[in-house]
């Protein structure tokens, strides 16, 4: 007896036959019977499974499957190909792959629907196939060669590593988007210059050295035998084997290396007394330390400050001072006011996350110093406590408080607060801080010409300096290759920076932000990405690192540049959450071309992970301390290096320069008098006063004023407006080519919030307006 489907289908043509004409024309019009959606039409019957399904996505079986019903099912999933099979099985597609063709006589798709008897739903490998607008017809799959993003090109099939170990750890997994097109342009986007698909739906970017490393062999083509799940035209490796391409155009990046002095060089400078957590450059021109209560030595008082001058002799160095409260993740910030008080915010737990802390700069270098911080929680305090919040001085001269956390590792803080606190002004509540909680601790902050620039978690906002409201919302910060999701603050902790400014000061003011992490698996971020916030469309540049790094720090030099150290290659930022400790320091140059701006530099034998710090030096050093990480792996930290620039180490001499007038307004011209060593161009440079914690260096900021010089004499023309430069204090450089001076602190501005008649208390020393 012959087979069923046999019989099905000498049966159904039998019954057609007494029905309608026997010509294909007539077949055709009586299989158009079905009410069919605008647009669609039956287009034959073809083959199924001659080199794999004809159409590849599958819908659930149906016993009362009609053409209707599978047409709607494929429809409404977006698809414009529907195909019926074996009369209870529809498949969909936006096309018809593996090279489908039509079947010798369209009598085969004889097979009744499961729903409907009077239609045809196929056959035994037989799909009666109906399609919206023009059908288009896939060949079986290969790799793709051709039409590729860039300047990629197929290399072959070939295994993973030694031991199935995969040889690039950046994968991408796509059930239904992977394609060479996809995941080579993302590859590109990140800086990677080799990729490979596998399993039909992963994705994986990294370099070719880690292919060879790794032990990967080349493999036979047809290992490479998995459809792509995006585009099933083409191929995306196999078991355990990768379609492999590599990047055949001009490098992604080009990363320098120098050697010598141009490398710069880590010095130790001094062993330290505390463990800092928190940096500030003084005005007096001394460096002040504040530390975790417990931290160090159980009778620590919590706060120090450094004396460069008197390194010969520790015990002149180092001056014990005393804060009242934990400081342990608080604020710093440099205030405008006429003696460049510090005011250090928020804490740790209970009364310290409330305590406003003032420490008034005397002394000078080599000339000891006797004012000690102030505080009084019982007069002055912050409205909410706050751990890990940021600082930052305003326009109107008033202090910005944004963010944090009630206390250690509380509830969030999602609001922001002014000081001093204006009449019966309470909080403003932040819902962007309270929806990115709690990855958006010790978010960045900054001036710009339109309002307040705020960078926290993946995001960036423009406010409203008056009301705070937000003007402008940027694009996402891009994360990883892998990971949109990525961060870039504590506790997924970057570092950013505001780039150089140049007189006249109308070029859009940009923003670099390096490193991060990602949620849960603590992956290290390999790229500095940066924008102009106030274009018009501002759009995130990505430039890859040469190596991953959370926790890092970086300071802003006085030539424009920019190092990038400290942190870990691997983890996220806390106590004992981050392995392998990154000892290079990167100098990051923003004169040179995007993707060519990065040089490895010198290298530290001294692990800088979590509570490490860098600030810039007076003679244009960088002052590198701390390292707090409680894991029992690395020691808490004393030691204080400095990083030694290469334009100290060129064996030119410094420049020099007099300056009279120290206290400028805006637009002012200021005159200087200078000695110059013919090194090349003469500029001067503005650098912000900081505080350095956790990535964040508050106050921070480049400016290149205009400058003239006749013979000795040079003018300086001072910013035109606090939106341009913020109110405050500046280190002034003098650079004869790209030598810097030591610097002389300047003050811009004035006091407009009258900030040096505050706090209104006895038991606090005011230096008046």
């Amino acid at each position: 007896m012959a087979p069923s489907f046999v019989r099905a289908a000498f049966s159904s043509a039998l019954w057609l036959s007494l029905l309608v004409p026997s010509d294909a024309s007539a077949l055709i019009a009586q299989r158009a019977g079905p009410t069919l959606p605008t647009g669609w039409t039956y287009q034959g019957c073809y083959v199924d499974n001659l080199n794999g399904r004809i159409l590849g996505n599958r819908q659930a079986d149906n016993t009362a499957l009609t053409v209707e019903k599978c047409i709607a099912t494929c429809a409404g999933l977006g698809y414009s190909v529907a195909g019926m099979e074996y009369s209870s099985e529809c498949y969909c597609d936006n096309y018809l792959i593996n090279g489908g063709t039509k079947a010798s006589a369209d009598s085969q798709c004889s097979n009744t629907c499961s729903g409907n008897s009077a239609e045809q739903c196929g056959g035994a490998n037989r799909m009666s196939v109906y399609a919206k607008g023009t059908l288009v017809v896939r060949q079986a799959p290969g790799p793709q060669k051709t039409g590729l993003p860039g300047s990629w090109a197929y290399q072959g099939c070939i295994t993973e590593g030694t031991n199935n170990n995969k040889i690039w750890k950046y994968q991408i997994v796509s059930q239904n988007a992977n394609s060479p097109t996809t995941c080579l342009s993302a590859c590109q986007k990140f800086g990677y210059q080799a990729a490979g698909l596998e399993y039909g739906t992963e994705c994986y970017c990294g370099d070719d050295v880690d292919r060879a490393a790794g032990g990967s062999t080349a493999a036979p083509e047809s290992d490479c035998s998995t459809s792509c799940s995006g585009d099933s035209q083409y191929l995306c490796g196999g078991g355990n084997r990768l379609t492999w391409y590599l990047w055949k155009g001009a490098p992604l990046y080009v990363w320098n290396y120098p050697t010598g002095a141009a490398a710069g060089q880590y010095q130790l400078l001094i062993g330290g007394v505390c463990v800092p957590l928190l940096t500030t450059s003084g005005v007096n021109g001394k460096y002040t330390f504040v530390e975790k209560y417990g931290t160090g030595p159980p009778n620590s008082t919590g706060a120090y400050e450094l004396d460069v001058s008197q390194i010969g002799n520790p015990s002149l160095a180092w001056r014990e001072m005393h804060v009242k409260t934990d400081v342990f993740c608080s604020a710093s910030i440099t205030l405008p006011d006429k003696a460049g008080r510090q005011i250090n915010i928020g804490g740790w737990s209970g009364e310290s996350t409330f305590g406003i802390r003032l420490y008034w700069p005397d002394g000078s270098p080599g000339v000891a110093s006797t004012n000690d911080w102030q505080e009084n929680v019982n007069e002055l305090t912050l409205q909410k406590g706050r751990w890990y919040p940021s600082a930052m001085v305003m326009t109107n001269g008033s202090i910005l408080v944004i963010g944090g956390e009630t206390g250690s590792n509380g509830p969030p803080q999602p609001n922001l607060e002014i000081l001093p606190r204006p009449g019966g002004a309470g909080v403003v509540d932040l819902d962007w801080l309270r929806r990115t909680d709690p990855n958006n601790l010790y978010p960045f902050l900054a001036v710009v010409p339109s309002g307040i620039l705020v960078i926290y978690y993946n995001e960036a906002r423009i406010l409203d300096e008056r009301t705070f409201a937000t003007i402008k919302t940027l694009p996402n910060l891009p994360g990883g290759v892998n990971n949109p999701g990525a961060g870039r603050t504590y506790p997924l902790e970057g570092t950013t920076m505001l780039l150089p400014q140049y007189a006249p000061f109308s070029d859009p003011l940009g923003v670099l932000v390096c490193g991060g992490s990602t949620v849960g698996a603590g992956l290290a971020l390999d790229n500095c990405v940066s924008t102009q916030p106030e274009a018009a469309n501002p759009q995130w540049t990505i430039e890859r690192m040469p190596s991953q790094r959370v926790m890092p720090c970086m300071t802003a030099l006085p030539d424009g540049t920019y190092m990038i150290l400290n942190g870990a290659h691997q983890g996220v930022a806390g106590f004992g959450l981050a392995t392998d400790p990154n000892h290079n320091a990167v100098l990051y140059d923003p004169s040179k071309p995007v993707n060519q701006r990065m040089s490895v530099m010198a290298n530290t034998t001294i692990d800088r992970l979590y509570h490490s710090e860098a600030i810039l030096m007076q003679d244009g050093r960088v002052l590198v301390s701390g390292s707090d990480p409680q894991d029992n792996v690395h020691p808490e930290e004393y030691r204080v290096e400095v990083f030694v620039p290469p334009y100290l180490l060129s064996g030119k001499a410094r420049p020099s320069f007099t300056i009279a007038n120290k206290n400028w307004a805006y637009g002012a011209s200021i005159p200087i008098t200078v000695k110059l060593n013919g090194g090349g161009t003469t500029r001067v440079s503005m650098m912000g006063a900081e505080s350095s914690t956790h990535g964040n260096s508050m106050g921070q900021r480049t400016l290149f004023p205009a400058v003239s010089c006749a013979g000795t004499t040079c003018t300086i023309t001072a910013p035109p407006n606090a939106h341009v430069a913020p109110l405050g204090w500046y280190q002034l450089f003098l650079l004869d080519g790209p030598t810097p001076s030591v610097s002389t602190w300047i003050r811009l501005g004035g006091d407009p919030a009258s900030l040096g008649n505050w706090p209104p208390y006895a038991d606090f020393k005011k230096p008046g307006v």
